[in-house]
């Protein structure tokens, strides 16, 4: 006699186990019952349906009715509700909702696959037909009438879990105006706070008005929208609301029936997916599974793991052993322009647990880049790696960043699902070429990080560190052209490169908190301090860009004139004047574009419009800080595919000819440049360079071995002793003859070093000397030193000055940075 299975519900776990049954047994009789009209579709594809980015409905139904029959001979059977089940007879009792008609169906083995179902709480107006849930393909047809083909323009999207955060990109990319509502502080709880304030952040900057910690107390529908008021008070107003606060499992079938169920409503099964009754089976968001991190009993409301529980009911139904071994609840979304994902547990889990770090568990967050940063279009990840004490458990990672954020967690979860640990990470051996990775990959990155934390080589600060130790020094060891983008207020500033001269300027009782761009050279300061004998040291994690991020509230309040967010396609928020001159900066690196931006603006009139656009992230910032202190109107600031652009209006009335406004009393910078080595001159032209786009006077001061820089390549004819004209011999003639100051390897390293500039869209250092000139940056030649080293004025370049040492102490005076390179 053949067996028969009956399933109940279809889409991820319930079609899985049909198709993978008749697989196994061509002869069981396997019946699926649906309540609604599809019973295998996309749904984690609906937001996009609505948005547009999948632009064919068909696209998401996976599976119809009719080829699921033909190709699996399984008896689909849609507008099918079941309503009871009779253990003891073994039946359940179905109604076809197009009739009302109900009959009864026998099984031999039961499978539940009834998901779950979006909450609405009880709250005064929720019932109004403006407010919708998006669970289903007719959900997803009825709001995309409305906001595409109905006129709304404005939208309220309440709870900020993965439906919520995609329908509020989604309906911004139609061009409505959105809010997200979110009860708790912070949207997407698999990632910690520090690491959702990455997407707060981007969610803001994409037109998005959030408010966080903030529930709803009413809805109020007038007949022209719904007015929202929130528990703080305040109110919000939409044609449209999307209610997406959560699910719950539809587990009312199990639970009449007498089956084992959870105090949330899972329905509790055993690695082999049974119930508390042996023939029957549970799979998807109903099924109470083992959590693979603690092995505790949870929830995973999750596609991948409802599929593999699909899978693994059918082999045990056709007489097999398969086992789930547990969800770790792996998951990745996008969010604009960003992608996070997230594996394991995260810290307020463990926090929760009762588990301390430094005790029971440890945590890196560093930055890396998402392929080899000499190679295009590398763009940087935020890892966070929370691992144990013993360095052989992992307990979770999250990781935020707009590109290969998708491979490095699949791969963290797997060492993870092995039981792999610190070590593991270390030592995988993972695919490298400059266009998909580094040679050390961001894992292996994060593995090496947290062996140094174990090891006590260093130690995280809090990414709040700042604001919980007030008396901490705040040790800034970036370069000083990096000040001009971003300033770290109250912190003590010496570039990485003099702290070794400078360590008697810290105070060694004190906590020390190292920064930098991205934590590499504050690594390195905080070794040199402790190596030193520095007791109380911390490095802040992944550096001022992730402090800027998870501090962004703070930054937009203190620059009220930032530009408002860019409008979505299609809407009208803003008419931004045409631009008058486009300038690609796509490939230059920092700070390329900036002093492209300056060079350009110079030649412009008032009022003129300059739109730019460039392929480093931190150019979205230093845009922004090099108009506000240069006067210059911020028009737009936005991404466009893999590029950032900037509007900027050249500001007008009171801006000299010859370059932009400067709204504040110019600081001069002085530079002496004492080396010949390539890379040293190489670095002070940069920073020159970059002071001068900021509109700051710079002064170069070339003494002794630098003077050889400002050599012309042609031998001139010119009168010398014979100990001048040996000098003239022995010493380089001109820029392009210098020579690396370390691995020059008999002129190898210098040609390597002169190709990845070239490959990279690095000016060479004879274009950046004549941008310094161009720029107004004023190249002194000391006079007593060209005594000494036998130069005459005439072998000199074009527009250098001459001067003696008052000449350059007086520039001095009238600078608040001063560097001797």
């Amino acid at each position: 006699m053949e067996r028969k299975v009956v399933i109940i519900g279809g889409v991820a776990g319930g079609a899985s186990c049909a198709a993978r049954l008749r697989r196994l047994d061509g002869n069981a009789q396997i019946v699926l019952l649906e309540r609604g009209e599809y019973i295998s579709y996309a749904n984690c594809g609906l937001p996009y349906h609505v948005g547009g980015v999948i632009a064919s409905r068909d696209a998401l139904l996976l599976q119809t009715p009719e080829a699921m029959r033909s190709r699996f001979n399984v008896d689909v059977r849609v507008k099918s509700e079941a309503l009871s089940i009779d253990r003891e007879k073994k039946t359940v009792t179905v109604r076809m909702l197009e009739t009302g008609e109900t009959y009864e169906e026998p099984y031999d083995s039961l499978v539940l696959s009834t998901g779950s179902s979006p909450v609405r709480p009880p709250i005064p107006g929720i019932d109004s037909p403006r407010i919708k849930t998006l669970w289903t393909v007719p959900d997803t047809d009825r709001i995309r009438a409305l906001a595409r083909e109905q006129g709304v323009k404005s939208a309220a999207v309440i709870g900020g879990g993965f439906i919520g955060v995609e329908m509020a990109e989604n309906l911004r990319r139609l061009g409505l105006e959105v809010s997200l509502v979110e009860m708790l502080d912070q949207v997407m709880t698999p990632l910690d706070f520090e690491m959702a304030q990455l997407l707060h952040e981007n969610i803001a900057a994409n037109g998005v008005h959030l408010s966080l910690g903030d529930g709803v107390a009413s809805f109020a529908d007038d007949g022209t929208g719904v007015t929202i008021t929130l528990k703080s008070g305040k109110t919000v107003r939409a044609e449209l609301v999307i209610l997406s606060i959560g699910v719950r499992p539809n587990s009312e079938l199990a639970r009449d029936a007498g089956l084992q169920v959870n105090a949330r409503g899972g329905v509790t099964v055993d690695a082999h997916l049974r119930t508390s009754d042996p023939d029957i089976y549970a799979v998807g968001d109903i099924a109470e599974v083992e959590n693979l991190v603690f092995h505790e009993r949870a929830m995973a409301p999750l596609a991948g793991p409802a599929n593999k529980q699909g899978r693994i009911a059918a082999d045990n139904l056709a007489g097999g052993d398969a086992v789930y071994r547990g969800a770790q609840n792996t998951s990745i979304f996008k969010v604009f322009d960003l992608t996070a994902a997230a594996t394991g547990v995260n810290e307020k889990t463990l926090a929760g647990r009762g588990l301390v770090r430094g005790r029971d568990y440890e945590r890196v967050i560093i930055t890396q880049n998402s392929h080899a940063g000499y190679y295009p279009g590398a763009v940087p990840m935020t890892i966070k790696l929370l691992f144990s004490m013993d360095a052989k458990k992992l307990f979770g990672a999250q990781i935020v960043g707009v590109d290969g954020v998708d491979k490095r967690i699949d791969t963290i979860a797997v060492t993870l699902r092995l039981g792999g640990g610190v070590r593991e990470l270390e030592e995988l051996e993972l695919a490298y070429a400059p266009p998909y990775s580094s040679a050390k990959d961001p894992v292996n990155m994060a593995g090496f990080t947290a062996e140094n934390v174990l090891r006590g080589l260093v130690r995280f600060a809090d990414w709040d560190a700042v604001e919980k130790q007030p008396d901490a020094v705040l040790l800034d060891v970036r370069e000083d052209a990096e000040l001009m983008a971003f300033t770290l207020p109250n912190a003590v500033h010496i570039p990485l490169g003099q702290l070794r001269s400078r360590l008697d300027t810290l105070d060694r009782g004190s906590t020390i908190i190292t920064f930098c761009a991205i934590g590499v050279r504050s690594y390195n300061a905080a070794r040199i301090l402790m190596q030193h004998g520095f007791e109380h040291v911390l490095l802040y994690p992944a550096g001022t860009r992730f402090y800027q991020s998870t501090h962004f509230e703070a930054e937009m309040r203190e620059t009220p004139d930032a530009p408002d967010a860019p409008a979505a396609p299609g809407e009208p928020v803003q008419e931004t004047p045409a631009a008058a001159v486009r300038l690609d900066c796509s490939g230059l690196q920092c700070p390329g574009p900036i002093m492209k931006v300056f060079e350009t603006m110079k030649e412009m009139p008032d009022g003129a419009v300059l739109e730019v656009s460039a392929s480093d992230p931190g150019f979205v910032r230093d845009i922004g800080a090099w108009c506000r202190r240069t006067g210059n109107p911020l028009l737009g600031n936005e991404r466009r595919g893999s590029d950032y652009v900037a509007t900027v209006k050249k500001g007008s009335g009171a801006a000299p000819a010859s370059g932009p406004v400067v709204r504040d009393t110019p600081q001069g910078k002085t530079i002496i440049v004492f080396s010949g080595d390539l890379d040293k001159v190489l670095a002070s032209f940069i920073i020159a360079n970059g002071a001068a786009a900021m509109g700051r006077p710079v002064t170069m001061f070339f003494t002794f071995w630098g003077l050889t820089v400002l050599r012309r390549a042609q031998k001139q004819p010119v009168r010398k002793t014979p100990v001048e004209s040996m000098f003239g011999a022995m010493l380089p003639r001109g820029s392009g003859k210098l020579k690396l100051s370390r691995m020059n390897m008999g002129g190898m390293g210098t040609a390597m070093m002169k190709k990845i500039m070239n490959d990279k869209n690095v000016d060479s250092l004879e274009a950046l000397i004549q941008k310094a000139l161009k720029q107004g940056v004023k190249i002194v030649a000391c006079t007593m030193s060209m005594d000494v080293m036998g130069i005459k004025p005439e072998e000199l370049i074009d527009g250098v000055e001459l001067g003696g040492v008052g000449a350059y102490l007086g520039d001095a005076e009238e600078s608040n940075v001063n560097l001797f390179i």
